[in-house]
């Protein structure tokens, strides 16, 4: 577990490094502050469909993308450059874009261990609460959003990935902050670059049937799981442990697993976007259980050179 949870943080150096080659800018058409906590305020960034792009499939309309911001919990901005282009893309397809703050619960905590794995564990679900918190918000502002509540999809990237798969496992549970959200909700659909689920209560199991969801992960990464990590109770468990489950059990769940890939699968979002689009059309708005398990070399995708933990935490 020290060595997973210490890895965790490692993408925020990564994913800065990415943002410098990023040259795309695009504007919100809105952004909304959606709670106040002790110590920060939080705000949400909109960003609509391009004019003229095609909103509707089959005569029923395309889902808002809600997403959560990758860097490792101490770090990281919703409308970052690296960001910015898979927005435009999304937008150019159709969807609404719409991208949050949550707390970074690991900023200033210095060198987490095996034995603060409370601390890790209270960092995400700082941000699923706040994921919550947005959610009910554009629950509440729905019409002058523009958003439908019963076609929203949560995504993440890396941190942000384990906040959206987080949040999907305590709402299908009735467990943490999920009583925030109206009851009898639930979001259309997940897509989760490089995360993994957090539980400190033993197997990680579904008292429901979760939303579709899309599994991205590098089979090498040593940053956020790909298998999983036991400890007594406590199990972290990424995308080929949570897809094993899902197997299982018939769950509706695609998996692109990035044979020698490690984190840089976490920003794939351009890389991966016909798998995307996909998932999309298919699992989430026409309501196919199409089940995708497929292994991706892709040399195309360059490797990321991380620093070590020790560096990392100096920074911290």
């Amino acid at each position: 577990m020290r060595k997973t949870v210490l890895c965790i943080v490692a993408s925020c150096f990564a994913l800065l490094a990415f943002s410098q080659r990023m040259p795309v800018n695009l504007t919100p058409s809105g952004e909304y502050m959606f709670a106040q906590r002790d110590t920060c305020q939080l705000f949400l960034s909109v960003y609509d469909p391009a004019p003229e792009s095609e909103t509707t499939l089959d005569g029923k309309a395309k889902p808002t993308i809600l997403f959560s911001f990758g860097g490792g919990f101490i770090m990281g901005s919703r409308n970052s450059r690296e960001y910015l282009q898979w927005f435009r893309r999304l937008c150019d397809n159709g969807y609404k874009v719409i991208t949050i703050d949550y707390r970074l619960g690991l900023k200033g905590k210095g060198n987490v261990g095996v034995t603060q794995v409370g601390v890790i564990y209270d960092a995400i679900e700082a941000g699923v609460e706040d994921l919550y918190s947005a959610t009910a918000f554009i629950i509440d502002n729905a019409e002058a959003l523009g958003v439908d509540p019963a076609k929203i999809v949560i995504s993440g990237s890396s941190a942000g990935a384990i906040i959206s798969l987080q949040a999907e496992w305590h709402l299908c549970n009735g467990t943490g902050h999920a009583g925030m959200l109206p009851e009898g909700f639930r979001y259309a659909g997940v897509m989760a670059f490089s995360g993994a689920i957090l539980s400190r209560e033993g197997k990680i199991r579904f008292a429901k049937e979760p939303a579709p969801v899309l599994f991205f992960h590098g089979m090498s990464d040593g940053i956020v799981n790909y298998k999983k990590t036991v400890f007594f109770k406590n199990r972290f468990e990424g995308a080929a442990s949570l897809s094993k489950l899902f197997a299982k059990k018939e769950y509706n769940y695609n998996i692109h697993r990035f044979e020698g890939k490690n984190h840089e699968i976490a920003v794939s979002f351009l890389a991966t976007f016909p798998e995307q689009l996909r998932f999309l059309e298919e699992n989430v708005i026409r309501g196919k259980r199409r089940i995708v398990d497929a292994v991706i070399n892709d040399p195309s995708i360059k490797a990321w050179n991380l620093n070590s933990t020790k560096d990392i935490y100096k920074n911290n």
